[in-house]
């Protein structure tokens, strides 16, 4: 089986160089934060998920999660792994201090959260859920639904759950029956069925809170009759310990592709009476509460994506230097060479190299904005930053995972036969990858909500804001000397075109032939996210080179940066043109058959 070992000098790269550490530590709030601070965090994560949950991926993969009789029993090592994440405190890392966290920026906690699915995404999938549960009821619960909750939730004693869909309703929330009854002191009953409930139960912590949508009694039909009620596994005692069950109940758990040791849950709420809870917020918002941490969850489903690409990565890699096979091309007569000695092998793998490490670079740019959104004073800096995360979650989410599903399966190419038994290891990564593209909204959710909330509808004015960055990284290229950024400028020139042309397109077409737009929604998607990738990858590579003439930084790793880049020009950047073509002229293939001709 594969090890694991987290790529923190690109991690540390990108973090200062592209997005932004220093700024993020000159926010109010973050004065203890220091690059060395930062990397010290980074070196202990290094060392729990290399020596605690990458252990585990594949023995909790054979074994999987097991119901019995309305209990879930999760793998073997899964309830130690997780006492010692508790306690070392990585479930507080960006928690509010309020409650217990220790309030450290989003940009430190994504490096960090990438360790974790890199090791073990089935492990991860469970604080991940968590996150989303206290971001909800941070901004939306109130005092009494903080104070019982929060605290036990940052320290990781309890966990939290997101309860959307229902059998009948998939991503068609409006399509949502659950119900909640008024019990006339403050609390409901609840009453449904909610399906793909990750760690809906486990034996890891000692009580579960599941944040849940449902319709009140005069609830009005569609997505504005829904409402978000926080329901706890075990109702919760005056001195905040767990008390009598509640009626909420795991039926079942699926039989899933990968992540075979994350349980997800069918829970029925309210066989036995009703379930008890408390509604968070106002009635008949609970849809756009929950969209809090669907938003947080989209960035960290991305980030599985990138965690997982890396992991394929450091796997394939692995195999290629060990397995010996064939002889070099054009050297007759010589010894049997390993496989990374073969052209097509060294292709295959800088693909792979160059695609994770754009991922990355986009991804932790998004979450140092998300800072900066956050927390800098100027209202201006803080409204572009939210503008630029906003356009870029659904491709973090969409890119990202979609990537990782051609990364991983490149990754199993890499290994030949070997790759398709499943004792290699390489195969877990391609199973354990397609799960992203559908969780939490499927790539064509995101890509919609791109084309339709975030260009459309504003006229396409943030995606001309980052359109602008990129045509000035653009000249910083044409300023530098050597073919590679000869060529990196015109791949990436090319592309940033791509983009305009298909946002032009774009612009043009959706408010009178909405299918049309929509059938070029997922190119688009997969476009932007290429082109934003060789964006940050183009940054990369000007640093790398002014790092080098100053004679700064490990030589050759930057040299390596530069010809990465160069790679991604050349091979993926390539098929931006493309991509923006089949925005542009896509739809009539796409919908004239009549249904009968399928």
């Amino acid at each position: 089986m594969s090890n694991y070992a987290a790529p923190i000098r690109d991690m540390q790269f990108v973090m200062r160089e592209l997005a932004g550490l220093d700024e993020v530590a000159a926010l109010p709030g973050n004065e203890e934060i220091s690059p060395d601070l930062a990397d010290a965090i980074l070196d202990e994560a290094d060392k729990f998920a290399s020596g605690v949950l990458a252990p585990l991926n594949w023995t909790g993969d054979q074994e999987g999660a097991t119901w019995h009789d309305g209990q879930v029993k999760t793998a073997s090592g899964w309830k130690s792994a997780y006492d010692q994440f508790a306690e070392a405190g990585w479930t507080a890392l960006a928690g509010d201090p309020e409650f217990g966290g220790q309030g450290l920026p989003k940009l430190i906690a994504t490096a960090v959260m990438e360790m974790w699915k890199s090791a073990n995404m089935a492990f991860s999938l469970c604080p991940m859920l968590t996150t989303g549960a206290i971001e909800a009821l941070m901004l939306c619960g109130n005092a009494g639904q903080k104070a019982m909750y929060l605290p036990k939730m940052v320290s990781g004693e309890w966990t939290g759950t997101m309860n959307l869909t229902e059998p009948q309703a998939g991503s068609d929330l409006a399509a949502v029956r659950t119900r909640a009854e008024p019990q006339g002191d403050g609390t409901y009953r609840i009453f449904g069925q909610k399906i793909f409930i990750t760690y809906g139960e486990h034996d890891l912590t000692d009580n579960i809170i599941h944040l849940v949508l449902a319709r009140l009694p005069d609830a009005p039909e569609g997505v504005k009759g829904i409402s978000l009620f926080v329901v706890p596994k075990f109702l919760v005692n005056a001195d905040g310990s767990p008390g009598a069950r509640n009626d909420v109940h795991c039926v079942s758990i699926e039989h899933k592709l990968g992540i075979h040791a994350s349980p997800t849950c069918v829970l029925a709420f309210g066989d036995k009476g009703g379930a008890i809870g408390t509604l968070v917020g106002e009635p008949n918002r609970g849809l756009e509460y929950m969209f809090i941490m669907m938003n947080e969850a989209r960035f960290a489903v991305g980030m599985e994506g990138l965690a997982l690409s890396e992991r394929a990565y450091q796997h394939a890699l692995r195999y290629a230097k060990e397995r010996i096979q064939g002889t070099e091309a054009g050297v007759r007569g010589g010894p049997k060479v390993s496989i990374i000695h073969h052209a097509d092998v060294r292709r295959m793998l800088m693909s792979m190299k160059s695609r994770t490490e754009a991922m990355r670079a986009l991804a932790y740019v998004v979450a140092g904005a998300s800072d900066k959104a956050h927390g800098h004073p100027d209202a201006t800096v803080r409204a572009h930053s939210q503008a630029f995360v906003d356009l870029m979650i659904p491709v973090v989410k969409g890119w990202c995972t979609e990537s990782s599903v051609d990364v991983a399966s490149v990754g199993v190419q890499v290994h030949g036969g070997m790759g398709f038994i499943e004792e290699t290891g390489a195969a877990q990564h391609l199973r354990d990858a397609r799960i992203t593209p559908i969780y939490e909204g499927t790539t064509a959710i995101q890509a919609n909500d791109l084309i339709g909330r975030k260009i459309a509808r504003e006229n396409g004015a943030t995606i001309a804001a980052v359109v602008a960055e990129m045509r000035r990284v653009e000249a910083g290229l044409a300023a530098a000397e050597g073919e590679a950024f000869a060529a990196i400028r015109r791949s990436f020139g090319a592309g940033i075109t791509a983009v305009e042309e298909a946002v032009a397109y774009i612009l043009a077409t959706y408010a009178k032939d909405i299918k049309a737009a929509s059938v070029g929604s997922v190119p688009f998607l997969k476009l932007l996210g290429i082109v934003a990738g060789g964006w940050q990858m183009a940054r990369a590579a000007l640093i790398a080179q002014k790092k080098l003439a100053a004679g700064e930084g490990d030589a050759r790793f930057l040299q390596a940066k530069i010809v990465t880049t160069r790679f991604y020009a050349d091979h993926v950047l390539a098929e931006a043109p493309g991509l923006s073509y089949a925005v542009a002229n896509g739809a009539a293939g796409a919908l004239e058959l009549a249904e009968e001709q399928f």
